[in-house]
């Protein structure tokens, strides 16, 4: 709260440059979101991938890396640990070199207990922002990623 209390204090500066602002905005709600799941030990990055797999179980490595927007190299990095605490079942596709994962047991779990404090987070953004921003800014951020 401090943090959100003391960016609105101060006056953002429009840059000239899209992409400047859109990382920096990026910085500031993944901080948020970070925050807001702290308690349940998992940061953004992380619960962005349980969410993704709780939606779209038997996703490919592939499929998965395509739906966030980040490289193979990145993925692989952000998964590990989550393989390592057994939240993640892994199996090969249909093509052996194509693996499916999915959230194991413990990895549900996790998720479902961390999905209150993001449905917190996703709700003070959402408030910050208003209704309509919000659902404008959904919009356009899914279009400015089809780009």
């Amino acid at each position: 709260m401090k943090q959100r209390e003391a960016a609105a204090a101060r006056k953002t500066v429009r840059l000239p440059c899209g992409c400047a602002n859109l990382r920096r905005a990026a910085r500031v709600i993944t901080r948020l979101y970070d925050a807001a799941l702290r308690p349940s030990g998992l940061g953004a990055a992380q619960f962005t991938l349980l969410q993704a797999l709780h939606t779209a179980p038997g996703m490919s490595q592939k499929d998965l890396a395509g739906l966030l927007e980040i490289d193979s190299t990145t993925l692989t990095r952000t998964l590990a640990p989550l393989r390592r605490a057994g939240w993640l079942r892994s199996a090969a596709g249909d093509d052996r070199r194509e693996l499916r994962l999915a959230l194991a047991p413990a990895g549900k779990r996790v998720y479902l207990r961390a999905l209150p404090d993001w449905e917190r987070a996703q709700a003070d953004f959402v408030r910050a922002l208003g209704a309509e921003n919000w659902n404008r800014l959904m919009e356009l951020s899914v279009r400015a990623a089809g780009v």
